[in-house]
């Protein structure tokens, strides 16, 4: 039998003999030919290769027609894919919903005309690079093609007009910069030297821990406990009771629960919580006001308005997130003793959920500086700092004597020390008493509450500046309000972070004749950054994205900062911070190490108190879910621009070979790119 032609090794021979056909010749007289030739014959072989060569060509055909098809197919879905992206943009995009949003469209229209103005310096910028003009500038008298004679005229622009102002501005800004840098370093030296001298206020008496004997109560002063609260169904349950089981005289204590919510499921969830309480004997008293004007404020003016108010001498504060330990009123109003002007005693704050994301994390290093460096050196060194609206204990003469809660700005809390300030009375701040509270986890609600902190004291410090100026204390306490704690602390910061990182830096690399030294972009803030985080050192590995973030979150300042300044926008509505959770009973036993014995032996009665209110919470368990929503990640339009320009001034700052520039816009882009797609703390789908 006879072996089948093989077909295959006939067509390589065959191109082979093609490739190399400058060594085998196709001439007809060679003699060799028949020697270096090798045919291989079949039967019919001029019909198989036709068969053969027909049917690659109608493969060859399949296969085009294939790939048009997948093609067809990649563009359509390139195209409803973007077409989605495009209309899930729109639904997700930040509406003008809150102050900080809707008074932001001002600030978001120039940032966007900021934008385009960007992105055509850059394609400017990329034809000189490639006409090699970065290398050799033309002039405008050596110039041939229309276009070089642009690019020259545009040389003399920048150069003679646009980098002098920018200079100018970019060195006043450097300035601030620095010496809001060294009042940080003066704080922490300051911070340092009560450290190692130890010292901390001290009080004059103490209370003996543990529980008080009901015949032995005459020590004790009359003390009212407020918990303002607004449609916080998810922590209520744990702050009435961390109040209620604090360790004081119960004839000496009145609880007013301070109930603003609007909902009626939260008002049944909390009454009820509130007549539990009562049935065990704690003097608790439940407030609900019809009309709720003023906010925060206005709940406190209402509640103090009482007639049995008169018979009390300190009222205590805390926030519907905020846990005391039962001892926090005998470590606090022993200060008080001996003490007749001294109005405020201000404990520290301490988070439960602190570790629970980046978000978390990041907010954790900026409140321990303030608490630890900021209040502590104002308390010891001058007496005074702002009230942090809860977690401290007022002397209620004091309150009376300088007003009382006014509804003015949405900072009741700095307003009320102000003008206590001014009046001559003094603070204590206490670093070792800790109340535990809750950190916003999403950046929707960390945004709301920054927006509010930055933009009520600008709002005091125009209605106040006035008073200040007029008041009767010395001219070293003026001088403290006015520059340090109004100006520097809450003006200068918020103006020179986003103006210097987000608006001249990119700038400069446009317009290179203005220079931004690295020192001021990569060094200063960097030693800056490592005292920042010298309060919380566990936060160390986060140091790079707190630089980062610091400077994001800086154009959410400014725009609260301009807005409550010149009163734009909705800056005087209140946003409620939106609370979750993390402060009930499974963060309060991670804790309960920490704590003292007596914190100990009450942590059986407050796990049992948090059984209250499941009757209640069950029954609505079924409409809650009906009105519960999907959470999507939101867009944020203006941090979105922002990373767009940043991205784009790397770019060109890449052309430049700017090294320290390039890296510091590239991941400073990239930061405002994270935010503003919403990938920074709280995850939802």
């Amino acid at each position: 039998m006879s072996r089948e032609p093989n077909y295959e090794f006939q067509e390589w021979w065959n191109k082979q003999r093609e490739k190399n056909h400058d060594f085998f010749t196709n001439d007809s007289n060679n003699a060799n030919k028949g020697f270096l030739t090798v045919e291989i014959r079949s039967l019919n072989p001029d019909l198989t290769t036709e068969k053969d060569r027909s049917r690659s060509a109608r493969q060859l055909s399949w296969i085009c027609l294939l790939r048009f098809q997948q093609l067809a197919n990649s563009l359509a879905w390139i195209t409803n894919s973007f077409l989605l992206l495009l209309r899930t943009a729109n639904r997700r995009i930040s509406a003008a919903d809150s102050p900080c949003d809707s008074s932001a469209s001002r600030l978001y229209r120039i940032i966007k005309f900021f934008l385009v103005l960007v992105v055509l310096l850059l394609c400017v910028e990329l034809v000189a690079y490639f006409k090699g003009w970065h290398f050799s500038p033309p002039s405008a008298a050596s110039a041939e093609a229309a276009v070089e004679l642009f690019y020259a005229l545009w040389l003399e622009i920048r150069a003679d007009y646009l980098a002098p102002p920018l200079q100018s501005l970019a060195n006043v800004c450097i300035v601030l910069f620095l010496i809001q840098s060294m009042d940080r370093v003066l704080l922490m030296l300051g911070c340092l030297w009560i450290k190692i001298r130890r010292i901390k206020p001290t009080a004059s008496m103490e209370y003996p821990m543990g529980r008080v004997e009901t015949g032995n109560v005459d020590d004790y002063p009359m003390v009212l406990v407020q918990i303002p609260m607004c449609n916080e169904k998810e922590v209520y349950q744990q702050s009435i009771a961390a109040v209620c089981i604090l360790d004081w005289p119960k004839e000496r204590m009145l609880v007013q629960v301070l109930d603003d919510s609007d909902e009626l499921d939260a008002q049944n969830l909390i009454q009820a919580e509130v007549q539990k309480w009562h049935q065990k004997g704690v003097h608790i008293l439940y407030r609900h006001r019809l009309i709720r004007s003023g906010y925060k404020a206005g709940n406190l003016k209402s509640a103090m308005s009482c007639d049995y108010i008169k018979n009390y001498e300190f009222v205590a504060i805390f926030d519907a997130d905020f846990q005391p330990a039962p001892d926090f009123l005998k470590k606090t109003i022993p200060h008080f003793k001996g003490n007749d002007d001294l109005a405020l005693v201000q404990a520290r704050w301490a988070f439960v959920n602190k570790d629970e994301n980046l978000l978390t994390r990041l907010q954790n290093i900026n409140l321990s500086f303030h608490f630890e460096v900021e209040q502590q050196v104002n308390g010891v060194f001058i007496n005074f700092f702002g009230f942090n609206g809860t977690a401290g204990v007022w002397r209620i003469k004091a309150l009376e004597d300088c007003g009382g809660w006014l509804e003015r700005t949405t900072v009741e809390d700095m307003d009320i020390a102000v003008r206590a300030h001014l009046c001559g009375w003094k603070f204590v701040y206490l670093n070792d008493v800790k109340c535990y509270c809750e950190l916003p986890e999403s950046y929707e609600a960390y945004k709301k509450q920054q927006y509010r902190w930055h933009s009520g004291p600008m709002q005091l410090f125009r209605l106040c500046f006035l008073d200040i100026l007029h008041s009767k204390v010395n001219k070293a306490k003026k001088a403290n309000l006015i520059f340090l704690f109004f100006l520097l602390r809450k003006l200068i910061l918020p103006f020179y972070s986003f103006t210097l990182f987000c608006i001249i830096l990119p700038l400069t690399i446009f317009l290179p004749e203005a220079e931004l030294p690295a020192w001021v972009v990569c060094y200063v803030p960097g030693i800056m950054s490592v005292l920042n985080i010298l309060p919380a050192p566990r936060s160390f590995p986060f140091i790079v994205p707190y630089l980062l973030f610091e400077n994001t979150m800086s154009v959410t300042k400014f725009n609260a900062m301009i807005s409550g300044l010149f009163r734009l926008g909705n800056s005087y509505e209140w946003i409620v911070t939106k609370k979750l959770g993390r402060s009930s009973e499974a963060d309060l036993v991670a804790f309960e190490n920490e704590s003292d014995s007596s914190v100990t032996e009450t942590t059986s009665f407050l796990r049992s108190s948090s059984d209250s209110g499941l009757e209640e919470l069950s029954k609505l368990e079924v409409t809650s879910r009906r009105s519960v929503k999907t959470k999507r990640n939101r867009l944020y339009r203006m941090e979105l621009t922002l990373a767009f320009i940043l991205l784009s001034a790397a770019g060109r700052s890449l052309l430049s070979a700017q090294g320290m520039h390039f890296y510091f816009l590239l991941f400073q882009g990239i930061s405002f790119l994270v935010v503003g797609l919403d990938l920074i703390g709280e995850q939802v789908s």
